[in-house]
């Protein structure tokens, strides 16, 4: 399938592994990679520019084709060394970098200097049209679906992927919710050139997580993710568990006078807990609503070739087939 994306990062299918926590790993991206889509190496998961550049050595040991690196660019009192991480992205051979989080602005004239392609992560038009003025060459569209933060618009993809393609002109992936072959299509029909799967390809036999991690999402329904930390414009979408469930009831009670203190023995530091250790009920983890699609643990190939196969079937036999002769 050859679209804007394939062209624009040379992959084989216009399927996008986006960063997550402890789980966008060399293993995760390559996997993805070697599979014909684009794997993402999550940049901020290592805790050093020095520790990303082995990873990314790591990577390329482990694949020759392409693959990225997002780089979150967090609120201000978190400031992590950018410039270095990005040197090592760029000294790794890495040309291809996913950005999220605040503006990646600031950081655009290095990248582009190195001949780094930049795909930014948008929940609205409005950010998608910044990133399109200030040189991003892509950007991942995130519907109110989504795993992690979806914005506070709440709009979701059957709307905002029709609106982003009525304004943009870079190509642009659906991103929240993604996990089927259906997706892929539709969301190609409503304007898209791609697909971000994030929550997916965790329950994949390469994901380097716990068991308990990809049975989890096995178990889940599309029912049972929860919006948090909403009162302080950070919201994230989860999967519910009783730490989740605490958060929601301190919330409740606390109102508009919620801090980050009330609740961030419950949001702080879990990923390696429940990543590595399995422990599900440490806190809250992002969790798409797509978990109600997950129903197996495929390799990342196995993924991949059944939902191009399953995709062009829709397309031939589905699509073509409602057409009056």
């Amino acid at each position: 399938m050859k679209t804007r994306i394939t062209e624009l990062f040379g992959i084989q299918h216009p399927i996008i592994q986006g960063g997550m926590h402890f789980v966008g790993l060399a293993e995760m991206a390559a996997a993805v990679s070697n599979a014909g889509g684009l794997g993402i190496i999550t940049g901020l998961t290592q805790p050093t520019p020095e520790a990303l550049a082995k990873e990314i050595a790591k990577c390329n040991k482990m694949t020759d084709k392409p693959f990225g690196v997002n780089l979150t660019f967090l609120p201000g009192f978190a400031n992590p060394p950018y410039p270095e991480y990005i040197k090592a992205i760029i000294d790794g051979g890495v040309r291809i970098v996913e950005t999220a989080g605040r503006s990646p602005e600031a950081y655009m004239p290095a990248m582009k200097e190195a001949g780094i392609k930049v795909i930014h992560k948008c929940t609205s038009v409005r950010h998608s049209l910044k990133a399109e003025r200030i040189g991003c060459d892509a950007v991942s569209v995130d519907g109110f679906e989504c795993g992690g933060h979806p914005g506070e618009d709440d709009i979701p993809n059957m709307i905002l992927l029709p609106r982003a393609a009525e304004e943009l002109k870079i190509p642009f992936v659906a991103s929240g919710g993604m996990g089927t072959a259906s997706q892929l299509v539709a969301a190609l029909a409503l304007g898209a050139d791609g697909i971000n799967m994030g929550t997916r390809f965790i329950a994949t036999k390469e994901a380097p997580v716990h068991e308990n991690v990809k049975k989890a999402l096995i178990a889940a329904s599309e029912l049972d993710t929860r919006l948090i930390m909403r009162p302080l414009r950070n919201t994230e979408r989860v999967l519910t568990n009783p730490a989740v469930e605490k958060i929601v009831e301190i919330e409740r009670e606390k109102g508009a006078s919620l801090g980050i203190e009330d609740i961030r023995e419950l949001v702080g530091g879990v990923y390696p807990r429940v990543m590595q250790e399995g422990d599900m009920d440490a806190g809250a983890w992002s969790c798409g609503m797509v978990a109600g699609l997950i129903h197996d643990v495929p390799t990342c190939k196995e993924l991949i070739d059944r939902m191009m196969s399953e995709a062009e079937t829709i397309i031939r036999k589905r699509l073509e087939g409602l057409l009056a002769a």
